[in-house]
């Protein structure tokens, strides 16, 4: 029951995070996030997907990779932007 529980909250939060990347990658306007703020996303979703690896957590080496992932399409969009003006 639990890990129906975990796996429920990454499809939400995947969910409303793929939907803010759709969103920035769509609108030629959109700032991205900060650059800090990119490193330390990225960092933490690693050494979490890490820790959870350690720990046996599915549902969190999942989340976390995907987190991670989502981090580095969402500044490969900032970066390309930036680029562009």
């Amino acid at each position: 029951m639990e890990d129906i529980i975990g796996w429920a909250a990454s499809a939400v939060l995947l969910a409303t995070l793929v939907r803010q990347i759709v969103k920035q990658a769509r609108d030629p306007d959109a700032e991205g996030v900060s650059t800090w703020l990119f490193l330390g996303q990225a960092t933490a979703s690693l050494l979490f997907v890490v820790y959870s690896a350690l720990v046996g957590n599915w549902v969190f080496i999942v989340t976390n990779s995907c987190l991670l992932l989502t981090a580095l399409v969402g500044q490969w969009i900032s970066w390309r932007r930036r680029g562009r003006r």
